[in-house]
């Protein structure tokens, strides 16, 4: 566990689908911008190309974040939380991070039972 913990060997802790969280905030805002799920292949794949990718559960597939509308994450540096069953990716958005064209994905708050937007 202390290696895990508190040593230098990336060793994620893969949930029961093979996935950890991943959540990305605006590197020089430390705004909150979106929350996903990467697998190995993602997380490999991020770490290669200097670029976002995440394990899609709705469509069951590898993406990159931007494919198709161009609102690419350029990871500027990628954490890990002390279990290493987390990840917090620090990035450059290159447009909106959410695909409602809303800058983040959490765009409304709850008050009183209802979303309000901001």
């Amino acid at each position: 566990m202390t290696d895990i913990e508190q040593g230098t060997a990336l060793a994620p802790k893969w949930d029961a689908a093979g996935l950890v969280t991943a959540v990305a905030t605006d590197h020089r805002t430390g705004e909150l911008l979106m929350l996903a799920h990467m697998n190995a292949d993602a997380l490999a794949a991020t770490m290669q190309t200097g670029e976002a990718h995440f394990w899609s559960r709705s469509r069951g597939r590898l993406w990159k974040k931007g494919e198709t509308s161009g609102h690419v994450l350029r990871v500027v540096e990628m954490r890990i939380d002390c279990d290493q069953d987390a990840l917090w990716l620090k990035v450059d958005a290159a447009g909106p991070a959410c695909h409602t064209g809303e800058r983040s994905c959490f765009y409304r708050r709850i008050e009183g039972g209802a979303l309000v937007r901001d």
